[in-house]
């Protein structure tokens, strides 16, 4: 049973076919598919969006992108979700949170500290929480890197994973796992598919990052969890191993990084 570790199943280019994509994934044989919040706008979207599909479940938190405009107000109000979300069983991590240095504005130095400091006050509520985060790395995994070895939220996952081999046993050694998806399928980004095929299966998880990161044979168009059995099997040829063993392994990773993870169909049969 294949698992979506990331997937933002609420986004607009889903419309009103949200639900619909969930079950055609679920057919395909994903049998969960995480959706992070982004903003405290859509806590509650992505909170009911969890609870009308079968094999989804969410994570609450706010993404690097939308801190310009986040306030302190904001970082309270996740708290507060947060401590109400602890007895739904549909609830299973923070985030997206991270930092982007990737988009010119926010890598400028006032919104570089300002995403610091979100970033550290939402590893605090994973710690004060014992939760994992998702970790949104982008031109940034050494400072996420840090501020998490100082806070040391209960693990989480490097999502679009996309740095060094050294980079790599960092996040390990924090008991993150490393996130891959659509990225690894195109035949240049050798840097992706050589991690992709030498790190250990144990520390990797996957994720389609939904809508966007779509895999080769789609792009540019809409990514979906439907596509995570093909990204699967891409991993499973650049590592020359059966894709049901990469569907097994990766599903434990991500169960064993999200321990609040509901049980899929076949883990309930």
């Amino acid at each position: 049973m294949w698992i979506d570790t990331h997937c933002h199943l609420d986004a607009h280019e889903f419309g009103a076919e949200s639900l619909d994509v969930a079950a055609r994934a679920r057919e395909q044989g994903v049998g969960m598919i995480v959706i992070p919040a982004i903003e405290r706008a859509n806590f509650s979207i992505v909170r009911d969006l969890a609870h009308g599909a079968p094999n989804a479940c969410y994570a609450l938190g706010i993404h690097p992108i939308y801190v310009p405009h986040a306030t302190d107000d904001d970082l309270l109000a996740l708290r507060e979700a947060v401590a109400a979300a602890m007895t739904d069983p549909r609830f299973v991590a923070i985030g997206e949170i991270g930092l982007d240095f990737f988009i010119p504005m926010l890598a400028q130095p006032a919104m570089r500290a300002k995403q610091e400091h979100f970033l550290r006050e939402q590893l605090k509520i994973a710690r004060d929480f014992d939760l994992p985060v998702l970790a949104h790395v982008r031109r940034s995994q050494d400072i996420v890197l840090k501020h998490a070895r100082q806070i040391r939220p209960n693990g989480g996952i490097a999502h679009a994973f996309n740095g060094s081999f050294q980079q790599a046993q960092g996040y390990i050694d924090l008991g993150f796992k490393l996130g891959f998806g659509g990225a690894m399928t195109f035949t240049r980004a050798l840097q992706i598919r050589r991690m992709a095929a030498e790190l250990p299966l144990t520390a990797i998880v996957l994720e389609t990052d939904a809508p966007d990161i779509s895999p080769s044979w789609i792009h540019p168009g809409r990514n979906s969890p439907e596509q995570l059995p093909c990204i699967g099997a891409v991993l499973a040829e650049l590592r020359g191993i059966d894709p049901a063993h990469v569907a097994a392994q990766t599903g434990a990773n991500a169960r064993a990084v999200m321990p609040r993870l509901p049980l899929t169909d076949n883990e309930h049969a």
